[in-house]
């Protein structure tokens, strides 16, 4: 009988794809659900075949370069790559892949619930409620700002951020605007009634909401920073299911304090899980614990997507969402 191979889970996954997995391999799982430190990190790359890993793990040239390195592949859960240093996996030879489409549609509703809680003010209402403090209804209480038939700006226009422009030009007849590194194809623009603008500047000076889905990385980092936001609309409002660090965090707590911008909705931080002190003190500020992909439908195919990479893989096939 043959040996299998070795997989490790660095966090706990969806059972029905933790039972799959098992069936085919011999499946390690960290148990403790907390992500590993440098060292049981170090260890996991020296004793699986396959490493399958999440957002939570910061993966180093350190286990990628060790002499003792057995992992080949890097089975990524998620779309977004850039705690994985992707430089060291290539030079290394470690194969790694993603799981684009799946997570697509949910993110895109968190998009717009973010959206919707931030200008209606949802959050603020919804504490009230919980503490006792509501008084009734009265016409000046806690008035916010249509979603509807305005301008959405859209940095970021992959599947995700057509899901979005989908869902906001369809669903609440907004005007879309859409910026990416390359050039959109005219059939994707028609589909989703976006408008592609050049720069980043002439989206943020355009649109009442703003929302973000690059990805992260050194490129990306702080893109959306004090200078930009200083381009934004009085009162616009801004959202960020894509990555923490793709926003300037310290800038945009002052630009919600002095009432540049309306408000904002974060699904993701830039020292996540920790929250800057600062958005925690903000009534203007919605803030979502990662939930972007968090429905059981998503997540069990996210890890299903996963399993089929490492099944091509290790039957000596090119996985079909490789990315290094």
């Amino acid at each position: 009988m043959a040996t299998k191979n070795t997989v490790l889970l660095t966090r706990r996954w969806p059972k029905v794809v933790e039972d799959a997995l098992a069936e085919r391999y011999d499946l390690k799982i960290n148990e403790t659900d907390v992500p590993l430190d440098a060292a049981a990190m170090q260890h996991a790359f020296e004793t699986a075949d396959a490493v399958l890993a999440t957002v939570t793990d910061k993966i180093s040239p350190a286990c990628l370069n060790s002499s003792e390195r057995r992992t080949k592949i890097i089975g990524n859960y998620g779309v977004g790559f850039s705690h994985i240093d992707i430089d060291a996996a290539r030079s290394a030879g470690v194969v790694v892949t993603n799981t684009p489409d799946v997570l697509s549609e949910c993110t895109a509703d968190i998009a717009m619930t973010l959206m919707l809680m931030t200008c209606r003010r949802a959050g603020e209402g919804e504490r009230e409620v919980r503490s006792g403090q509501w008084t009734g209804w009265r016409p000046t209480h806690l008035v916010g700002s249509r979603l509807s038939g305005k301008t959405l700006g859209v940095i970021g226009f992959g599947r995700i951020g057509q899901e979005t422009a989908r869902r906001a030009h369809h669903g609440f007849g907004m005007k879309v605007l859409a910026h990416n590194r390359s050039a959109i194809n005219s059939e994707t623009l028609q589909q989703t009634s976006a408008v592609q603008l050049d720069t980043v500047e002439e989206l943020l000076q355009q649109s009442d909401f703003v929302t973000l889905h690059c990805p992260g990385g050194v490129q990306t980092r702080h893109l959306i920073n004090a200078q930009r936001l200083a381009l934004m609309k009085t009162g616009a409002f801004l959202i960020n299911t894509a990555r923490g660090e793709v926003i300037d965090e310290a800038a945009l707590v002052d630009a919600l304090r002095d009432g540049k911008l309306g408000g904002a909705g974060l699904d993701v931080f830039e020292q996540e899980p920790k929250v800057h002190a600062g958005l925690l003190e903000l009534e203007n500020a919605v803030l979502l614990p990662h939930l972007g992909s968090a429905t059981a439908e998503t997540r069990e195919a996210m890890g299903l997507r996963v399993m089929k990479n490492l099944d091509a893989f290790f039957a000596g096939q090119t996985p079909p969402d490789q990315v290094v």
